[in-house]
């Protein structure tokens, strides 16, 4: 899940703005309500990380998506069946 979050004036990741399924999605919707110009792609330990900047570098919002399975709620269970002999 690829969330967007805007600078709310505090914080970079500060107001939730949507959330999207695929990359593409999230850029697009990001494009059209914050209006970065440059945006940089990091990969982290369990995190994907897309930096949205101004023309000077002044930081606009974020995107990211969690990518550990830990943090994902609401995984499917994997139900072990008895081995007939």
């Amino acid at each position: 899940m690829w969330k967007v979050y805007a600078w709310n004036g505090r914080f970079i990741q500060g107001d939730l703005i949507s959330k999207h399924s695929s990359e593409s999605a999230a850029l697009k919707a990001a494009k059209k309500s914050i209006g970065y110009k440059k945006n940089t792609k990091e990969t982290k330990k369990g995190e994907i990380v897309i930096w949205l900047d101004n023309e000077d570098g002044t930081p606009m919002g974020v995107i990211v998506k969690k990518t550990k399975t830990e943090e994902i709620r609401g995984r499917k269970r994997i139900r072990q069946s008895k081995k007939k002999e």
